[in-house]
C-alpha cells in the first residue's frame, strides 16, 4: 500500500466547516455556538449524524463529552483519540475547536475512502466547555476526565445569569451515562489552529507543537460605594472602576516586566450598577497571565496579589482575589512530536517547532496519556474574532499530517 498516496478530501472537509458555521451564527461571520446552548445541542447532533454516517458508534459520558469510535482490526486495544471542541466564544470563528473535531471526522472517512484498516481503534472527540466563554474554567469536561476537576465542581459552574452547567447539561439532553476518565487511551492528537501569527509570519504551513504555556485565571472583585457621579465629591469616591483601572495597568506591568515569554492581559470585566450616572459600587473582572516558564508564571501570580490589595487599600476598596483557572506549562510527548514531525517532512510540507499560547483540551489530556497538537497558520494570527480565517489549503494540510500521524500509531494492518 502505497502511502504518499494517503490524503484527506481537502474539499470535503472544507465543505463540513462552513455546514457546521451555519449553526449559531454569529452577527459578523463567525459564530456564536457557546457550550450547552441549543445552538451547541444541534451541532453535536449534526456531529453524531454525520459520524455514525461514516460507521461509527457514539459514547457519551457524564460530562457530555462524544467520542465517536472507530473500530480497529483489535478492539481491545486501546484506541488513538482525536479530539477538540464544538462550542465557540460569544464572538468567535467557524474555525477555533471546530477544525480539530471535523478533521478527525474526515481523517476516519479517509480511512473508509481508502479501505485502510487499523489495529488500533480510532476514537474523535468533542470536549464539552473547552472555551471557558459561558463556564469558567475552559477546558472543564477534558479537566474533569484527566482528574484535574471533579464532577461536582463541574456541574456547579454558573454562567453569568446564574444557570448551572450541570442544569444546562441536562437540560440540552446531552449528560450521557458512561463515566469519566474511565476509557482506555493510547495516544491523543489535538489538530488546532495556531490562533497566533507565528506561523503565518514565518511561511509555514505546519507548527509541530512541543509545548503549551501554562495560565493562571484570577478573577477580581471590588468592592466599593455606589453614588452618583455629579454630586459626588472626587475626594469622597470609593470607585471601584478606577481600582479596577490601576488594577488592569498593573497587569500589563507585570507581564513586561517577565519578558520574554510571558503575557498578561485582562478579557473580561464588569461593573456595577453599569449606568452612566452612577460610580461602580462594585467591579469583577478576570486576569489572564500565562508563559511557558513556570517560574515565571508562578512570579507573575505572586506580583499581582500583593500590588493589587494595595492598589485597592489606597482607594479605600474591599478585594477579593480567586484563582478560576490554572494548568502548568506542558510539554508534549516527545514520541509523538517526532511522529509529527516525520509525516510534515515526508509530505513535503514547511513546518517549525512551536510552543501554543492557547490553553487546549490536549493540555489536560496529556496528563493522562501521551499526547500531541498539531497546528495551522490562521490570517493575521487572529481568533476568539468573528473575522477569524484559514485558507482550504492550510487546513487540508493539517488534515493530511494528523491522518498520517494517527495511520502511524493506529498501525495499518491492510
Amino acid at each position: 500500500m502505497d502511502r504518499d498516496n494517503f490524503r484527506i478530501d481537502g474539499a470535503r472537509l472544507w465543505d463540513s466547516l462552513m455546514e457546521m458555521a451555519q449553526i449559531g451564527p454569529g452577527i459578523a461571520g463567525g459564530n456564536n455556538r457557546q457550550t450547552l446552548t441549543d445552538a451547541d445541542a444541534e451541532g453535536r447532533a449534526l456531529f453524531q449524524r454525520w459520524s455514525e454516517d461514516a460507521g461509527m458508534t457514539m459514547g457519551l459520558d457524564r460530562m457530555g463529552n462524544m467520542f465517536m469510535r472507530h473500530e480497529g482490526a483489535e478492539p481491545d486495544l486501546a484506541p488513538v483519540y482525536i479530539g477538540s471542541h464544538l462550542d465557540t466564544q460569544p464572538t468567535g470563528g467557524k474555525f477555533d475547536g471546530v477544525l480539530g473535531v471535523l478533521s478527525g471526522l474526515e481523517v476516519v472517512r479517509a480511512i473508509r475512502d481508502m479501505g485502510i484498516r487499523t489495529r488500533r481503534p480510532i476514537v474523535v472527540v468533542n470536549w464539552t466547555n473547552e472555551e471557558g466563554a459561558r463556564f469558567a474554567p475552559a477546558m472543564l469536561a477534558s479537566g474533569v476526565y484527566a482528574g484535574v476537576h471533579d464532577e461536582d465542581y463541574a456541574n456547579s459552574r454558573e454562567d453569568a445569569e446564574g444557570k448551572r452547567f450541570g442544569d444546562e447539561l441536562d437540560r440540552i439532553g446531552w449528560r450521557g451515562t458512561e463515566d469519566v476518565g474511565r476509557r482506555p487511551m493510547h495516544a491523543m492528537f489535538e489538530y488546532h489552529i495556531e490562533q497566533g501569527p507565528i506561523l503565518e509570519a514565518e511561511g509555514k504551513e505546519i507548527g509541530v507543537v512541543t509545548h503549551g504555556q501554562g495560565l493562571w485565571w484570577l478573577q477580581v472583585t471590588l468592592t466599593g460605594k455606589e453614588a452618583h457621579t455629579g454630586s459626588t465629591p472626587m475626594n469622597m469616591r470609593v470607585n471601584a472602576g478606577l481600582g479596577m483601572a490601576r488594577i488592569i495597568e498593573a497587569v500589563h506591568r507585570i507581564a513586561m516586566d517577565h519578558q520574554p515569554n510571558a503575557v498578561g492581559a485582562v478579557g473580561q470585566a464588569n461593573v456595577w450598577p453599569n449606568s452612566r450616572n452612577v460610580i461602580p459600587g462594585r467591579a469583577v473582572f478576570t486576569v489572564d497571565f500565562r508563559s511557558p516558564d513556570l517560574e515565571k508564571l508562578t512570579a507573575m501570580r505572586a506580583r499581582l496579589e500583593a500590588e493589587a490589595p494595595k492598589i485597592a487599600a489606597e482607594l479605600g476598596l474591599g478585594i477579593e482575589i480567586e484563582p478560576v483557572g490554572h494548568f502548568d506549562p506542558v510539554t508534549f510527548d516527545p514520541a509523538l512530536v517526532e511522529v509529527v514531525r516525520g509525516a510534515a517532512e515526508h509530505l513535503g510540507y514547511s513546518h517549525m517547532n512551536i510552543v501554543s499560547g492557547a490553553g487546549h483540551d490536549a493540555c489536560w489530556i496529556n496528563r493522562v496519556a501521551p499526547t500531541v497538537m498539531i497546528m495551522c497558520p490562521c490570517v493575521d494570527g487572529l481568533s476568539h474574532n468573528e473575522a477569524e480565517e484559514i485558507s482550504p489549503e492550510w487546513a487540508a494540510a493539517g488534515a493530511d499530517v494528523l491522518l498520517h500521524s494517527v495511520l502511524e500509531v493506529a498501525e495499518i494492518v491492510r
